[in-house]
């Protein structure tokens, strides 16, 4: 899963970048599809260690590796200075306390639910964000995408009824529900945060100072009492913050290459991952439940997108037909 609240819209391009990315959107798809199983392999490293670490030393990992990569990215694009100056630290402190709140509780839920249904219950956040969108924002929300809204919660109810039925999943499953649905709500919530600052922020900037404040929160839970991890634990503590790091440069980069209305469907290949992460890693399996509920979020997203796209090259053609009288 990207880190919570990180916008994943295309970023304009390098100077001398748009020849070499335009017609190229199977290379966007394809970093996307990468994308999706980064964030799906560090999740897989991040629930075999939420068993045994506390949750503030997963996050301080997690965050603070992810920035070498991160680094490394942004002086590629061309200065890390001019990448991450900031007008607005006080806007980046609110996105990152709700995203950081989001990433502890997503870390958490994942020690108590299969790996694939963490991820299904993650896919409530977009239905979020279009509601939160017209809350917050004041955003005009078509009628359409209410429609898609009420139908990927009821696929996102239909998820939730099998964990929350005590006699059967037990009290974990109950928590385990609570806590995913609390990162997707403070995942929504940080994109909506996201989206200010975007007006006069860099994403390098955004994505850093998130990954600064995540790890200094993690650190902080160091007094509550941390266990010395082994070689082989440290290894995959720095294996899933470089993959969360590498994770973002894919998703960023994927945008870059393709219209986001071509890419952002494909981030449903998340499921994909999981199911085959979590059957041959885990030895778990998404109930029936939660598999047809995944399905009909999915479903409302991609007719979500499908319908973006169609109304963007409706208007592109009557444009293009009205410059053509006009002439």
């Amino acid at each position: 899963m990207p880190a919570p609240g990180v916008l994943t819209q295309r970023p304009a391009p390098r100077e001398g970048a748009c020849a070499a990315s335009a017609g190229r959107p199977y290379l966007g798809i394809g970093l996307k599809v990468l994308s999706a199983l980064t964030f799906t392999l560090m999740s897989a490293g991040v629930k075999s260690l939420a068993d045994r670490f506390p949750t503030g030393e997963i996050v301080f990992f997690r965050s603070a590796f992810a920035i070498l990569p991160l680094l490394l990215w942004l002086g590629w694009q061309g200065g890390v200075a001019a990448a991450v100056r900031t007008r607005n630290l006080r806007g980046h402190v609110l996105r990152s306390i709700i995203g950081a709140a989001g990433m502890f509780a997503g870390f958490a839920g994942l020690s108590f639910l299969p790996l694939s249904d963490a991820v299904a219950i993650g896919y409530a956040s977009p239905l979020l964000v279009v509601v939160l969108a017209a809350l917050v924002l004041r955003e005009r929300v078509q009628g359409y995408r209410w429609a898609a809204v009420v139908v990927g919660f009821v696929g996102v109810l239909i998820m939730l009824a099998p964990h929350l039925d005590l006699g059967s999943g037990g009290a974990s499953g109950s928590v385990g529900v609570l806590f995913a649905c609390l990162a997707a709500v403070c995942t929504a919530a940080a994109t909506i945060q996201v989206r200010r600052l975007t007006q006069t922020e860099r994403t390098g900037a955004i994505v850093l100072y998130f990954f600064l404040f995540t790890a200094l929160l993690g650190l902080s839970t160091l007094v509550l009492g941390w266990r010395m991890p082994t070689l082989p634990e440290f290894g995959l503590f720095v294996l899933v913050g470089i993959l969360g790091g590498i994770g973002q440069i894919l998703l960023t980069e994927s945008y870059r290459y393709g219209d986001a209305s071509l890419v952002a469907p494909f981030e449903y290949t998340t499921m994909l991952w999981s199911l085959l992460i979590g059957w041959f890693v885990f030895g778990q399996l998404p109930q029936a439940a939660v598999a047809l509920g995944g399905v009909i979020v999915a479903a409302a997203g991609v007719f979500t997108v499908w319908r973006e796209r169609r109304l963007v090259l409706e208007r592109a053609r009557e444009a293009a037909a009205g410059g053509a009288r006009a002439g």
